[in-house]
């Protein structure tokens, strides 16, 4: 990925715009770090005006919110934690059941933008791996199309079962192997995600010591729910 137009082409595939070219240029990485700087602008850290846009959008990842929320069953009791919150859009659908809701995010764009969608949920900026909150602070956990880039997919899971109540639900969406190479997984993402077959998903979760875990694959969307 060494050349100019090469960039462009590969930010056009993508979706991206003249924004996010100057910032590419402004940011004074080598022609070696293109992938992964464009893997977090586009996914794994959205940031700029288009990615405000997809993240933004009522439909973006509504396949993947009906089925989190749909597993989770949320009542008016219950809180959320949403991990890795994006644009707010499943906080402002988890607030419409009554339920309250938190958020974190690793982008200050999503969190921005998440404020904004779901101005009555609490969010703030942290890390997956270092939740900032106590033992047992949450009813339900929820993971949409980011448990794919978690570098410590165990170490999350047990931050998960840590901030859960007993018998607190978790449910991820994420993506399986057979979809590696369609538009739901492209390059150069694909080759910076973890895809993980439905058994072995089961497995991370019980490693971390959640309970009652199982997966439902729908067409390569993957559904992961468990319990403390």
């Amino acid at each position: 990925m060494t050349s100019p137009q090469s960039v462009a082409e590969v930010l056009t595939n993508l979706g991206l715009e003249h924004e996010d070219l100057v910032a590419w240029q402004q940011s004074g990485l080598g022609s070696d770090a293109f992938e992964d700087w464009v893997t977090d602008r586009v996914a794994r850290r959205p940031e700029g005006r288009r990615a405000r846009e997809v993240y933004g959008a009522d439909d973006v990842h509504d396949f993947a919110r009906r089925a989190i929320l749909e597993a989770l069953t949320l009542r008016r009791d219950d809180h959320l934690l949403d991990v890795g919150c994006g644009g707010g859009l499943l906080l402002r659908d988890a607030l419409g059941t009554g339920a309250s809701a938190t958020g974190i995010d690793h982008s200050a764009d999503m969190v921005s933008l998440a404020r904004q969608r779901a101005p009555a949920a609490t969010v703030q900026q942290a890390s997956a791996q270092r939740m900032p909150f106590s033992d047992s602070s949450f009813t339900a956990v929820a993971m949409s199309v980011v448990f794919f880039f978690l570098p410590d997919p165990v170490a999350v899971l047990r931050e998960c079962d840590r901030v859960l109540v007993r018998e607190g639900r978790l449910a991820i969406y994420t993506t399986a192997p057979e979809l590696r190479g369609t538009p739901a997984a492209p390059e150069p993402i694909a080759s910076r995600g973890h895809f993980y077959t439905d058994d072995a998903l089961v497995q991370l979760a019980r490693r971390a010591g959640l309970t009652r875990a199982q997966v439902v694959n729908d067409y390569g969307g993957q559904l992961l729910t468990a319990r403390v």
